[in-house]
């Protein structure tokens, strides 16, 4: 029996899509990272953001230990794509978890939206994807930016998260009461001046990294090679809209009234505070306190923890990857 073309066609519009194949390593990238390779196949979710088609990819890696039937979402950084969770995801999938890897909207390889940016959306996307694939419960790991989503993923749909292992998470504070508002314009031209010297400097020093300069290399290498895209501008306007996501949509206030048991692992190193550059010079140094913050707003919830380790700044899971598995392989287990 012959389907109609119409019923056809909505079936591919649903069905996750595979991943173009990758390019030469040292070519141009268009702003979905075609041509940079991730560690798992990349599929796609078709959305709809600002009235437009939109995909979002994600890995989905099968336990390669004994199945334990959990799930583990990982929610990336905001100057990260998710190929850097492969070692954890090699850890965690070892250990019997099924491993869901997103790249968000903005990000990676999904689209890039221009509209505004807001952690309810990307909530919202992720649960998009959970009922895309059949997923009811699932404990999350979160990274930087990623440990603002997972406060509202958390908030926004609690019956879907378990719980909660937060990675060096950003927003522990609230960075209005620091920094002004900064227009868009500024942003635009600081981040598209950004030199990969520039950045490279930046995120070894904005992020206290311990990691060997081939380590970070290759994050400082996509983003040169993005702006040879010519819908770089695109790139651009909306990685910057995911600044005013972080600065003016504050979840700290929000953290003690997550009920799901949550385990903040943090580098002790770690003073990364987003908007700091643009603060007055008395509030700078205030600003960044992450370990700090991660202890008081354990203390706090209803089931919170809070384990820092020395000598490591914002990538805990690249810069003490055994240590960072180990942690949360334990604090999952025992939920």
């Amino acid at each position: 029996m012959r389907f109609p073309a119409l019923v056809v066609g909505l079936a591919l519009a649903l069905s996750p899509l595979p991943a173009p194949a990758q390019d030469a390593p040292d070519a141009p990238l268009g702003i979905g990272l075609e041509g940079f390779p991730y560690p798992y196949p990349v599929r796609f979710l078709p959305l709809r953001r600002d009235h437009e088609a939109q995909r979002l990819a994600y890995m989905d890696v099968a336990p390669t230990g004994t199945a334990n039937g959990r799930t583990v979402v990982l929610l990336h950084g905001r100057n990260f794509p998710s190929s850097y969770w492969q070692p954890v995801i090699a850890a965690l999938s070892g250990a019997g978890y099924r491993v869901v890897a997103i790249d968000q909207l903005g990000f990676g390889k999904s689209s890039k939206p221009v509209g505004p940016f807001t952690f309810d959306a990307m909530a919202a996307d992720t649960v998009a994807l959970l009922d895309a694939l059949g997923l009811e419960r699932v404990d999350v790991v979160a990274h930087s930016m990623g440990g603002m989503l997972a406060v509202r993923l958390a908030r926004n749909a609690p019956t879907r998260v378990n719980s909660l292992v937060l990675e060096a998470p950003i927003g522990l504070e609230d960075y209005r009461f620091s920094v002004p508002p900064v227009p868009n314009e500024v942003l635009l031209k600081r981040e598209g001046e950004l030199t990969a010297d520039a950045y490279r400097k930046q995120l070894i020093t904005s992020y206290a990294l311990t990691l060997p300069p081939e380590a970070i290399e290759p994050f400082v290498s996509v983003r040169e090679r993005v702006k040879g895209s010519g819908e770089y501008p695109r790139w651009l306007q909306s990685f910057v809209n995911s600044y005013f996501a972080i600065w003016g949509q504050p979840v700290v206030h929000e953290i003690p009234l997550v009920a799901a048991p949550t385990l903040f692992i943090m580098g002790a190193k770690d003073r990364n505070a987003p908007g700091k550059p643009y603060a007055p010079p008395e509030l700078q140094a205030r600003m960044g306190d992450n370990a700090g913050h991660a202890r008081a707003l354990a203390g706090q919830m209803p089931n919170g923890r809070a384990e820092v380790i020395e000598g490591v700044g914002h990538l805990v899971h690249m810069e003490a990857t055994e240590r960072f598995n180990a942690l949360s392989l334990d604090f999952l287990n025992s939920h």
